[in-house]
């Protein structure tokens, strides 16, 4: 790209740490344009609880966007109620999904790049009366498409999901033919598309332990996740499983792999988060928009105290700028 990519960043639930990321990475330089999409008293007033001369500059589209250290542009959007670092409030609910909503669609409509999002409390907002799972599945029914992929990283791993936010009993019904074609079919598009892997090379955890055992432990793997794998590998990906989830996590597999696709969420994301917490970054594949997040929930007990560490959301604003970049060297070639 010839310009500065330009991001989208919500703050996420404003009692928690969100703001507080927001306003510490503003301090330093940075090469891309970010717009927080966010109530300009609370970062104000969050700002000067955490003793920082952070400057809040109004934006609106079609404005320049500052890139000074010091400064945050902010699109302003009001809270439902006043913020106490720390407290929910569920008043305030409707704001967080209205600041997605927002900068959504300031991305579809090519105002902005790509969206960054800080982390969310779920149980709050289900407690306002409105039903959330996750901000996966609410991009997902924002932007209209049938399936998105949830792909963890962090230096040296990736690790996508065939089922994200399900109870774990719902997960074997969920583990379907369909599902697993979308979402490695999705997986294998994006790695070339936003990474530059000519030809990804996947590793497939099996469902049951021991992937199955043959079929004495589950029959998924035979049923289900074999034949499908073979499909897909007829299609020229490359893959490799259903291989055992507690050997698949091991140098000897992972040295000539670009992502693990994992069956269900505590399957994967307790490796990658070991491995990265704090410098890991949350993916959603298969949108028509990019979207990057932080690998952490909303700290509450930090809140306003200056102690939050920045290093997720640094990873993800530094991810969404070079996806930005990736995506228009693969729209040039093509």
């Amino acid at each position: 790209m010839s310009r500065a990519a330009r991001l989208m960043l919500t703050p996420g639930e404003p009692a928690g740490v969100g703001p507080d990321l927001c306003l510490q990475w503003a301090m330093g330089e940075r090469s891309a344009e970010v717009v927080a999409v966010a109530d300009h008293t609370m970062l104000t007033e969050r700002a000067r609880q955490l003793g920082l001369d952070c400057t809040l500059v109004d934006w609106q589209p079609g404005q320049p966007v500052s890139r000074s250290g010091g400064q945050l542009s902010v699109w302003h959007l009001p809270c439902g109620a006043p913020v106490t670092a720390g407290t929910l409030n569920p008043a305030n609910s409707a704001y967080v999904l209205a600041t997605l909503e927002r900068a959504t669609r300031a991305c579809q409509e090519g105002e902005a790049d790509a969206l960054v999002t800080a982390p969310v409390h779920k149980g709050v907002i289900n407690e306002a009366g409105i039903a959330f799972s996750g901000h996966t599945e609410f991009l997902q029914a924002q932007c209209g498409v049938e399936r998105v992929v949830m792909m963890l990283a962090t230096e040296g791993l990736r690790v996508a999901l065939v089922t994200t936010h399900l109870p774990l009993k719902d997960v074997p019904a969920a583990i379907t033919a369909q599902r697993i074609t979308q979402v490695t079919r999705i997986l294998h598009r994006d790695l070339t598309r936003f990474f530059a892997i000519a030809k990804p090379r996947i590793l497939v955890a099996g469902l049951n332990p021991h992937a199955g055992e043959g079929g004495h432990l589950g029959r998924e793997e035979l049923d289900v996740i074999i034949p499908t794998l073979e499909q897909l590998r007829s299609e020229g990906i490359q893959l490799q499983g259903p291989l055992p989830a507690d050997t698949l996590f091991t140098p000897h597999h992972l040295q000539d792999a670009d992502a693990v696709l994992a069956m269900y969420h505590d399957q994967g994301l307790p490796v990658l988060k070991y491995k990265g917490f704090g410098a890991a970054v949350n993916i959603t594949l298969g949108l028509p928009i990019i979207r990057t997040s932080v690998d952490h929930g909303t700290a509450l007990d930090l809140a306003g105290k200056g102690s939050a560490h920045g290093g997720s959301l640094n990873t993800a604003l530094a991810y969404a700028s070079l996806m930005v970049r990736r995506r228009a060297q693969a729209e040039k070639r093509s």
